[in-house]
């Protein structure tokens, strides 16, 4: 693991200890590390906050801990749950033409398509925007919270937090708006559109997302639901060879 400032003797020095660290388990991968780029493997060391490990390889960021990093993210899973409701139920636009209007939200749409042949797609879609991040969320603060107040973690936080990193990718609230604002952009030409706060809603979601990515860091994560006593079910350490081989 490369630290940020570390200079050439240091870094050899470094790589020649690696080898003779006492607490490496090549046998189960304890005590290792491995950059989620290049799959190099390094020491796996506790690091203070402001220091950032780096890939001896590629200078992928493998941990980068940050002071008061787990309240941040805390506060940010809360704001983003509050802006998916609002998000749901506030009106999302209104279209006007000839004097005529009509104003609709998320949830008022999935009513009236709730009898059509439409409906496994509104339930696809909500679900894509509003229910997984809602569920990531939830996730985060399910294993977050006893850790930020210097508590065990609950007794599955482990699984929890693995599965708010799968549903990462799926959380689909940005490709909602850059969908929206590009059909958006056609109706304009057609009525008079005018965007509710549900839409803004979401802006504000982006960008809260974003903010939580950057205080993210899954390795001091894992190292605390481990610290706090907590074991993991192994997946994060590669399997053991079979006797013989």
């Amino acid at each position: 693991m490369l630290r940020d400032n570390a200079c050439t003797p240091q870094l050899a020095a470094y790589l020649d200890a690696m080898t003779l660290h006492a607490t490496l388990d090549l046998s189960t991968g304890e005590g290792l590390l491995a950059c989620p780029r290049c799959d190099a493997l390094h020491v796996d060391e506790e690091l203070t906050s402001g220091e950032t490990a780096r890939c001896v390889r590629c200078g992928t960021v493998l941990a980068k801990p940050r002071s008061g990093a787990f309240g941040q993210l805390i506060a940010l899973s809360f704001t983003s749950m509050v802006l998916l409701m609002g998000a749901v139920f506030f009106p999302f636009l209104e279209i006007s033409r000839m004097g005529f209007g009509n104003a609709t939200s998320l949830f008022g749409v999935a009513l009236a398509f709730a009898d059509g042949i439409l409906l496994p797609l509104v339930v696809a879609v909500l679900v894509m925007i509003v229910g997984l991040p809602v569920l990531r969320a939830f996730l985060l603060l399910y294993t977050l919270v006893p850790l930020a107040q210097g508590r065990p973690p609950h007794r599955h936080a482990a699984t929890a937090f693995r599965w708010s990193e799968v549903l990462r990718p799926w959380s689909m609230a940005e490709i909602f708006v850059i969908g929206t604002s590009v059909a958006l952009v056609k109706v304009a030409g057609l009525a008079t559109v005018h965007l509710g706060p549900a839409f803004w809603a979401f802006c504000a979601l982006i960008i809260v997302n974003a903010a939580s990515r950057g205080f993210m860091c899954q390795t001091t994560i894992w190292d605390a639901i481990e610290d706090g006593g907590l074991k993991t079910d192994g997946r994060e350490l590669v399997e053991a060879p079979e006797a013989g081989t």
